[in-house]
Parts: structure tokens; C-alpha cells; sequence
């Protein structure tokens, strides 16, 4: 039997807790939180010394590159939202390099398919499956509604979308709750080809030419990966702008 080039739009199941099963995209996103985690303990600050290391020294002038960036965009609301931006830019941008590492995608078990082999691949990038990527759209819509109401009170929230007063403006309201819902399929949609699409590309290359060919290919992704995970914060930023703006 030979072994044949597997590409699955769907996560695969690698095992099972209880009821529960676990994919590989779900397996790759826990590891992207505990380094997530790691590193933030690594850049806590240590109460015996006030001598901070090299790479906290870094990993501070990234934050605060970061956090002046969003100041340009979000203002004075910055300092409340920066915390849940940032972590939507990290998780985004390690989960889309993750899939990038030797072994991510290629290390697996194969199994018996109707014309050979088929690799299952123990990890897979976590936006490289739509479950994620939906995940993270409705988390970011849920906080923007969620702090739109904060801002308008119940009733200027609903006010917004529901105007029976004047003709245009219960349109507009329709079109306004179109908007909404299209925000969902527009992040999760997004960010779920540009991913996939690419972990593809380069998938198919390394198994036609494994020599220098997809080294172009890995560089162009590791510079789509951070731009997929600034569009999505920024748009995030800019929809939470717009949505507690005061009108009058």
C-alpha cells in the first residue's frame, strides 16, 4: 500500500476523553495557551530583584509598540480594552505560526484509506479549522454588543436597530442587524482561508518539491500569518469603537 497526500477541511479526531472528542486543532490550541502561559510567567516581575531579563526587556517594548498602536486607533478607551485585544492578537498569531513548525501537520498516524495510506496528523494550526475561527468571531461580536449596551443603556441599544418612527431609519436598522450577523461570517471566513489556503500551499509544495522550493512559501505565510492576526484585532478595535460611539 502507498502512502498518498492527505488535505482534510475538517479537523481529524486523534482521541477521546469520555463522551468528549478531541481533535488536533483542539490539541494545538491547548499548547498555544500554555506557552502563552509560560510566558507570562516568565515576564512577572520577580519581588526579590528589580533587575528584569533580556527577554521581558522584550517582550515590554513589544507590548507597549502594541499598546501605543491601538491608542491611535481605540483613544482613551485603550486602557480597558488593550488586555482582550492583545490576547486576540496573540492567540491568533501563535495558533497561525504554530501550524508553520516542522512536525505541525506532518507528524501523525497513518491509517488504512480505500487507495493506500492516509496521514492523521496529531497537531494541526487551531485557524486552519472554521470551529476556532468562529470561536474567536463570536467572542469578538459578543464583546462588542456586549459594551455597545454598556455605553447606550438597554434601550438606546435596541433604539438602534429597531426605529418604527421613520420608515429609513427601520431600514437602516435592518440592515444594521444584517451587519452584525455578517460580522461573524466575515472574521471566521477570513481568517479560516487565509490559514487554510496556506497550510495547503504549503503542504502540496513540500510534497512535490521537499527541497528549497517551499522555503519562499514558508516565509510569505509567517509574514500572512501576522497580517491575518492584525486585521482581526484591528477590525475588533474598530467595530468596539464604533459600537460605543455617543450619537446625537
Amino acid at each position: 500500500m502507498t502512502k498518498q497526500l492527505h488535505i482534510s477541511v475538517a479537523p481529524e479526531v486523534i482521541g477521546h476523553l469520555g463522551p468528549v472528542s478531541v481533535n488536533n486543532s483542539l490539541l494545538t490550541s491547548l499548547v498555544v495557551l500554555i506557552i502563552l502561559i509560560v510566558i507570562a510567567f516568565m515576564v512577572k516581575p520577580n519581588k526579590k530583584t528589580s533587575e528584569k531579563s533580556k527577554f521581558t526587556l522584550l517582550i515590554e517594548m513589544v507590548v507597549e509598540g502594541f499598546y501605543g498602536f491601538f491608542k491611535n486607533i481605540a483613544g482613551d478607551r485603550t486602557e480597558k480594552l488593550f488586555p482582550i485585544l492583545f490576547t486576540f492578537f496573540l492567540f491568533i498569531i501563535l495558533g497561525n505560526w504554530i501550524g508553520l513548525l516542522p512536525g505541525v501537520g506532518s507528524i501523525g498516524i497513518y491509517e488504512a484509506a480505500e487507495h493506500g495510506k492516509k496521514l492523521i496528523p496529531i497537531f494541526r494550526s487551531p485557524n486552519a479549522d472554521l470551529n476556532t475561527t468562529i470561536a474567536l468571531a463570536l467572542i469578538s461580536v459578543g464583546i462588542t454588543q456586549y459594551l455597545s449596551v454598556k455605553a447606550h443603556g438597554l434601550k438606546g441599544y435596541i433604539g438602534k436597530f429597531v426605529n418604527i418612527k421613520n420608515p429609513i431609519n427601520f431600514f437602516v436598522g435592518i440592515l444594521e442587524v444584517i451587519s452584525e450577523f455578517s460580522k461573524v461570517l466575515s472574521f471566521s471566513f477570513r481568517l479560516f482561508g487565509n490559514i487554510f489556503a496556506g497550510e495547503v500551499l504549503l503542504v502540496v509544495m513540500t510534497f512535490l518539491i521537499p527541497l528549497i522550493i517551499p522555503v519562499p512559501f514558508l516565509i510569505l505565510e509567517v509574514f500572512v500569518g501576522f497580517i491575518q492576526a492584525l486585521v482581526f484585532t484591528m477590525l475588533t478595535t474598530i467595530f468596539i469603537v464604533v459600537a460605543t460611539e455617543k450619537h446625537h
